[in-house]
């Protein structure tokens, strides 16, 4: 990128998708009235702690296919930030200060290497919207039950075997996807989940006529098994 970018301060949008940036230069920090930052599609192995200067950010930070191995601890200064798009990166972990994301309503981290959520997601108690499919995740921290907002889980492609027991009072859920998961035996309680609109289990080892499924489609849940 030519150095004069950098100079820009006021900047609000800045688009460097699919320009097979490699490295990021540290001065992006500078540009703190940014609101959109979007940066995937690139080969970007690694990005500066700087990011998290970018107090400005406030509506969408694109980060998704590129090669990032880590994140930097930086981002959750990023507190008035609504949407995150990490997804199609070699990431094994999200860092634990993602807790201090405040904002976000909708977080993308689908088709990485991860195995777990850190305990801190609790604390997105605005976030609507949690894309996570095509990891290896096998539970979902108890924190999760804090998501009072959450509307909308996408699990697909991981490898949960017993249905996450932090979802069971969040009242606003609507829509969950567990397709390709281990998944052999439902609890009891998935039938009093309040707002259950759409359950998809296809490609799990559930009996479709099982009594909590049937009791969720007599209340009006699309149910796939």
């Amino acid at each position: 990128m030519p150095e004069s970018v950098w100079q820009r301060t006021e900047l609000r949008v800045l688009i460097l998708a699919e320009n097979g940036l490699t490295t990021l230069s540290p001065e992006i920090g500078r540009l703190d009235r940014l609101s959109t930052l979007d940066l995937g599609h690139n080969a970007l192995a690694a990005v500066p702690d700087d990011l998290g200067d970018l107090s400005g950010l406030c509506d969408c930070l694109y980060l998704h296919d590129n090669r990032l191995t880590q994140l930097p601890q930086t981002l959750g200064r990023l507190t008035r930030l609504r949407y995150l798009n990490v997804g199609e990166n070699p990431l094994d972990a999200l860092p634990e200060t993602i807790g201090g994301m405040t904002s976000l309503i909708e977080l993308r981290a689908q088709h990485n290497r991860l195995t777990s959520l850190p305990e801190s997601i609790g604390r997105l108690r605005n976030l609507r919207e949690l894309w996570l499919r095509g990891n290896t995740i096998e539970h979902l921290p108890p924190s999760v039950a804090e998501l009072q907002e959450l509307r909308h889980l996408d699990l697909r492609e991981n490898a949960v075997a017993e249905f996450p027991e932090p979802l069971a009072g969040l009242p606003r859920l609507r829509q969950i996807d567990l397709r390709s998961n281990r998944l052999s035996h439902l609890p009891d309680w998935l039938a009093q989940m309040p707002s259950l609109e759409k359950l998809d289990l296809r490609w799990n080892e559930i009996d479709p006529s099982s009594p909590v499924l049937t009791e969720l489609e007599r209340q009006g849940c699309v149910v796939f098994t």
